[in-house]
């Protein structure tokens, strides 16, 4: 992460057809727009899947206005008889991003131990266990002590 953030180079496209387009393909059709540093075509991540992609991928342009060039005449175009949509790609790849949708748990990431506290569990007292037993704040009784009947009171 420590690489400076270049402006944004990659563009998705989606409506692929999955049996037709290779990366071979979308190189052969993005290549008048500019030079390409990389292609994606992402494949499901069901381990019994077939070896086709998703129906989208991503081009990297060496350039930004190359990739703007690319959205301006192919967005809306037909390939193999599929109409396609092409658009600029929006933030980092899921792999990369923090919050909902990541694969790194939230207590892994970069600064969770600043914000909330470093080797602290919810409960405050630094074990990771999350229960507080000594204070009381992990006993889920607590506050039931006035109850003598289950449910919502009536008024």
């Amino acid at each position: 992460m420590d690489e400076p953030s270049r402006p944004n180079t990659t563009i998705y496209i989606s409506g692929l057809d999955v049996h037709t387009v290779t990366q071979t393909t979308l190189s052969e059709v993005f290549i008048p727009f500019g030079e390409i540093t990389s292609i994606s075509l992402p494949r499901p991540e069901a381990p019994s899947s077939t070896d086709l992609h998703r129906g989208f991928g991503y081009v990297e342009f060496e350039d930004t206005n190359d990739a703007k060039e690319a959205i301006s005449n192919m967005d809306q175009s037909e390939l193999f008889g599929r109409v396609i949509k092409v658009s600029m790609a929006r933030g980092e790849r899921r792999e990369e991003k923090a919050g909902v949708g990541s694969t790194v748990a939230v207590w892994e990431q970069e600064g969770y131990a600043e914000r909330h506290g470093e080797g602290v569990g919810r409960d405050g007292n630094g074990d990771g266990d999350g229960l507080d037993q000594a204070e009381g704040k992990g006993d889920p009784m607590q506050g039931l002590e006035g109850l003598d009947v289950a449910g919502p009171k009536v008024a």
